[in-house]
Parts: structure tokens; sequence; C-alpha cells
């Protein structure tokens, strides 16, 4: 995929200019993952794909599993996630661990346990709500049914996702009785939405490199090209230009600031059918304009809790 990505790249500048397929940029040294091995009140041991590492926390570092947490509740063996400090990419701002998320069209419901379709070129998932959390998530997901939307974020445990926060609001009736929307003009090449994350390499990422890399999933791929025969997506809710894999955009954390150049490294189709609001930075804008990778979405000051942020998107040269 990363060949066949970098050559249609090439041939999009042959034809259009490098204008329209710049570089994408590097995966940030700041941005780290891999398995615990130890960790103590001022380092942490990491096994990475790169080999192991170590890192110094400070009296700042805050961390995250499924809540904050102190540093000694923390255990070797878990999935963590590292943004250290721009510049000084030894120290570490935040830590998260065994972070995991469950985006799609529930398919079943039992008990408090509940599949999810997330996707024709992602496979079913499994999300169990606890109790604790099980208040909140019916506040965003007043129907929690087959058929419906589901979005959380939580912690993975195996193959089962612990859904604790529920990312956006979703609508009380079923995909299928979605209004129609209307079609959209798509003439610009520039699109404010909400930018949610997804991860490349779940449960974990010690031998998998995917785990930091930095891409996103476009919802809004050739429906008989790119997407596939069992393509699965819907007309998106924002008015987003057709693009293809290997394609570059340039995106904008409108809430952090901070801007990347990305490649399309994924069918986002799972997330055209939301026609949601990011509350992040009081955007009046609904649809999903892109699912970034989890380091990409980390890299541009998201927090991943959150699920989303308010982004600019535009195609190719900004």
């Amino acid at each position: 995929m990363a060949t066949e990505t970098r050559d249609r790249r090439r041939l999009t500048a042959a034809l259009l200019g490098p204008a329209a397929a710049p570089e994408p940029d590097r995966a940030p040294a700041h941005v780290v993952r891999g398995t615990l091995t130890d960790i103590s009140p001022h380092m942490l041991g990491l096994a990475a794909p790169e080999g192991e590492r170590r890192f110094i926390l400070t009296p700042r570092t805050t961390f995250w599993h499924g809540g904050d947490r102190a540093a000694h509740e923390l255990r070797p063996g878990q999935d963590v996630l590292l943004r250290c400090v721009p510049g000084a990419e030894l120290v570490v701002e935040r830590v998260w661990a065994d972070l995991a998320r469950i985006t799609g069209v529930i398919t079943a419901v039992d008990g408090d346990t509940l599949r999810v379709d997330a996707g024709h070129d992602r496979g079913p998932a499994v999300a169990v709500i606890p109790y604790r959390a099980s208040g909140r998530m019916r506040v965003r997901h007043p129907r929690l049914e087959p058929g419906y939307l589901f979005d959380a974020v939580g912690v993975r445990d195996g193959g089962t996702v612990h859904a604790l926060v529920p990312t956006t609001t979703q609508p009380p009736y079923p995909v299928v009785e979605a209004p129609r929307r209307p079609p959209v003009h798509r003439g610009s090449m520039r699109v404010t939405g909400t930018a949610s994350w997804y991860d490349p390499a779940p449960g974990g990422a010690h031998a998998d490199p995917s785990g930091t890399l930095m891409g996103v999933a476009y919802p809004a791929l050739d429906r008989t090209g790119d997407c596939g025969p069992a393509c699965d997506r819907a007309t998106p809710c924002a008015p987003l230009p057709l693009l293809s894999l290997g394609a570059t955009v340039h995106l904008v954390n409108e809430c952090a600031r901070i801007a990347a150049v990305l490649p399309v490294v994924a069918c986002g189709a799972a997330v055209s059918h939301f026609c949601d609001r990011c509350t992040a930075c009081g955007s009046p804008e609904r649809g999903r304009v892109a699912q970034l990778t989890l380091a990409a979405f980390v890299a541009l000051g998201g927090q991943p809790e959150a699920g989303c942020c308010t982004a600019t998107l535009t195609a190719g040269a900004p």
C-alpha cells in the first residue's frame, strides 16, 4: 500500500503539478507508541517497533486509562501512546494506556454488549458499556439498538472495548431512516467540519509500525474504485471533494491551530453516515471531513478521549 500510495502521488504531481500532490509530513518525533515495560515516578520504559526506549516523567505529565490516572496505576504490558514536549522529545506531556475506539452501526445488542459494523474494510467490533458509563452513553446515544449509529472511546481488554466516553450526540432514528441529503456542491477543495480518529493498529503496536502511521481515512472515495466493490459509504453530510487513495490533504486542527499535510491511506466509508457536530471550538459545521489515524490526531494537538476536533481540510496544497 505504501508503494502504491507513493506512485499515485508522483503520477498526480506529474499530471497536475507539485501543488496538487505535496509530500506528506513525516511522523513527528514527539508522538511515540509501544508496550509499557516499566514505570517509576520519574521514568517510563517502552518497547517500541524501533527498540527499547526510555522517557522522562515530570510533575506535569498526565496519564489516561479510561479517565485521569496516576503513574502508579499503569502496568507493564499495556499498549501506551505518548505525546512528548515538541523540541524535548524525551520529556512526556501525556500518556494514554490501552486507548480504543468503536465507530459504526450497531448490528446486535445483548445486555450491555454491542456488536458494531465498523465499515466494509474493518469488520465487526465488540463494545461493552460498563454500568458506570451507561448514563452518559444514553444521553449521547438515545437508542442503543441494531441499525443505530454508535461512536465511543474507551479502553481495550483483549478483543473487547469497554466503551466509556460517548464522542458526539447521535440521532434517535436508524441509519436507514436518515433524512435524504440533498446533492452537495463539490466545487470547493476546502471544507470545515469534524475530524475524528481511528486506530490502524488496534490492540497494540509493539511490532506494528502502523501504530504511528500519519494519514487519514477519507469518507468520499470513488465508490466504484478505491472504495471497492463492497463500498458502504453514504452521501457525506459535508461537501467533500472526491479523492483517491494516495492523494494528500492539508488539515488544520482549528482548536489547537496545528496543521499537517497527510496522505489518504484508507477508506472512511463508515463515518460518511455521521452528520454530527463536534462541540470543540464552537463550530456550527456538521459532517465528518476525515478520520485521522490515532498518531496524526495526537500530533495535531487532538485529545483522543474527546473523540473529535474541528478541522479544515484542503485537498492538495493549502
